[in-house]
């Protein structure tokens, strides 16, 4: 386990529902990956790479919903500016994408 943290830390985190609305190789990421482009209703559109390809395939993840923190700065990644971060639980090499059990509202808060 890491170190605690606060409620207060917690609060900072803005974590958000979207839908995946693009899903293109990255080449020049350093391991496989994808770039998503993500919906997320009232906050806009928002881009990311996510290093999930062993567990899905392009066709796979359109229109899927995910959590993600929105609330992160940009990052630069290879040739691609990141601005926010998919979450998902890490087996091994295997990242599993954390979702909505039901479709929800695109910009939904998750706390």
């Amino acid at each position: 386990m890491n170190d605690l943290i606060s409620f207060e830390d917690f609060t900072k985190v803005d974590l958000r529902v979207g839908t995946i609305i693009e899903v293109n190789d990255f080449p020049k990421a350093r391991k496989p990956a994808y770039q998503l482009t993500i919906d997320f209703g009232d906050l806009g559109v928002k881009k990311t790479s996510a290093q999930i390809t062993t567990l899905y395939d392009k066709a796979t993840l359109l229109n899927r919903q995910i959590v993600a923190i929105v609330n992160f700065p940009k990052k630069q990644i290879a040739n691609f500016m990141s601005d926010c971060l998919v979450l998902g639980a890490v087996n091994g090499k295997d990242v599993i994408l954390l979702r909505p059990e039901d479709r929800v509202k695109n910009g939904t808060p998750v706390s």
